[in-house]
């Protein structure tokens, strides 16, 4: 049963947002067991198998060139942007660093969004201001600290996230299927040449590889969701109600991690869930 249309970009986004925050968690725990890099690899390799097998066995349309090209150089963007951000989760704290590339990658598709298809409506806006303030104060530190680890790398993601965004919110409305697919080709030859000809150790445990390759599954999943968000909504709006998904990464880090839970991140989820209908009234 199809949902109703003015439901369906929130409905999507919600499911976005929930498989990229269950992504990330895996990924940064196999990150902190094995290469970061690796550890991508593996998790776009499953990505693309998932999505390259759905695609067949549905039939979706092939897309045009035109789409196939900026699939391709948002997986690029996005391939780069996921491996330092694996790098910055198994450096750093998954509570900070996480928000932090997520306020990032949301505000520059924001804005580029915004003069692209016009400013949103006042309910609308208000949503994002509440997302915003929601994702910065899940990363705020507490006390006087200096530059975090794993922050520049967060913020260097960032952009490759919203990079990504850009280019695959370019692609139309051609079949996210394959949209998706066609990312998760780029993004795993990036990372793969990375792994081949960087330096470093190629650890890989076992469980590490197989949390990868459920996180590459779920993020392709997301990936999914997300362009069918795009497709029915606006831009703006899909890429700042997705970048919601670091409150999945924190309460998961809270609760399996055991990582410090301050009453300033409980104020910031209360903030993001506020905002979720105001986005959705668009």
């Amino acid at each position: 049963m199809p949902l109703p249309s003015q439901l369906a970009p929130t409905a999507y986004g919600l499911i976005s947002i929930f498989c990229w925050g269950v992504s990330d968690f895996l990924g940064g725990c196999a990150s902190r067991r094995s290469n970061p890099f690796l550890i991508t690899t593996l998790a776009h390799a499953s990505g693309l198998v998932l999505m390259l097998a759905i695609a067949l066995a549905m039939h979706a349309p092939f897309p045009s060139r035109s789409s196939g090209l900026w699939a391709i150089a948002a997986g690029s963007l996005g391939g780069l942007g996921l491996a330092l951000f694996y790098k910055a989760l198994s450096t750093g704290s998954m509570g900070l660093t996480a928000p932090v590339a997520a306020v990032l990658g949301a505000a520059i598709p924001t804005i580029f969004a915004m003069f692209v298809q016009g400013v949103p409506g006042p309910i609308t806006l208000a949503g994002f201001l509440l997302a915003a303030t929601g994702i910065w104060l899940i990363s705020r530190q507490e006390g006087p600290q200096g530059p975090p680890e794993g922050l520049a790398l967060a913020l260097l993601a960032g952009c490759g996230f919203a990079g990504f965004f850009i280019c695959i919110s370019r692609t139309g409305s051609s079949s996210a299927i394959w949209s998706s697919a066609e990312s998760r080709i780029a993004s795993f030859v990036l990372v793969a040449l990375i792994v081949v000809f960087a330096g470093g150790s190629k650890k890989l445990e076992r469980l590490g590889a197989q949390w990868a390759l459920l996180a590459g599954c779920l993020d392709a999943t997301g990936t999914f969701f997300f362009i069918r968000a795009d497709q029915t909504g606006r831009l703006d709006s899909a890429v700042v109600l997705t970048s919601l998904y670091p409150m999945i990464t924190v309460l998961l880090a809270r609760i399996v991690m055991k990582e410090h839970f301050t009453r300033w991140k409980a104020v910031g989820i209360a903030a993001a869930l506020v905002a979720v209908p105001l986005i959705a009234a668009q």
